[in-house]
């Protein structure tokens, strides 16, 4: 069994998360507070020392840390993940871009707004993060303007990696009601078999 270190509030976490339910893994999951120090903690250092989550324990008693890391792990040999040489480049090309490009905004403005106090310094950011957030989800857009999913004609962890915090954008203050191809994809992710949605646990934790 595998066991997700996670925390039931984070994107990157619910990737892992979505992730294993649809590929119909057993798993459970111990929640982590990034918020109060529990991941600086010793114990779980040692399962990561980037000293975050998402971490996957692996039935073999191994960790693997970075949320898009643990995707690719567990897409492979699967149809999350292509068979096609250019399109598993394009998969990794969507998820670069949320790493470099999507989530420093989205995602932090997210976290600044509905679960920090914000200070004086982050409001002094907010501006240029909140463009750089349309930024991306103005890429987003286009692409998503003329196709169904990410990368070619199937869902994969491209569109899984970016719905983990698109699709809550505007708890961070992003009007995603002006994105229709984005809200028409939202809706195509939601009706992917053993969809479950960013609150959902597996039972008995």
């Amino acid at each position: 069994m595998f066991t997700l270190y996670d925390q039931s509030t984070s994107g990157n976490a619910y990737k892992a998360r979505l992730l294993l339910h649809q590929l119909g893994h057993d798993f459970q999951t111990v929640e982590v507070n990034t918020f109060d120090g529990s991941t600086r903690t010793p114990e779980f250092l040692a399962r990561n020392p980037v000293g975050k989550v998402p971490v996957l324990a692996l039935p073999d008693g191994s960790h693997l840390a970075e949320s898009n890391a643990i995707l690719c792990y567990l897409a492979d040999g699967t149809a999350f993940w292509p068979g096609d040489k250019m399109a598993r480049a394009q998969v990794l090309s969507w998820m670069f871009f949320e790493q470099y490009s999507h989530e420093p905004y989205v995602a932090v403005l997210r976290s600044w707004t509905k679960y920090l106090n914000m200070t004086p310094e982050m409001a002094a950011r907010e501006s240029e993060l909140r463009d750089r957030g349309y930024a991306a989800l103005d890429i987003m857009e286009k692409q998503l303007s003329y196709s169904d999913w990410l990368v070619g004609d199937s869902y994969t962890i491209a569109d899984i990696c970016l719905y983990a915090y698109t699709h809550v954008a505007d708890e961070g203050g992003f009007e995603i009601s002006r994105y229709t191809g984005i809200l028409r994809w939202f809706e195509r992710v939601r009706t992917q078999p053993d969809y479950v949605p960013i609150s959902w646990q597996p039972s008995g934790d």
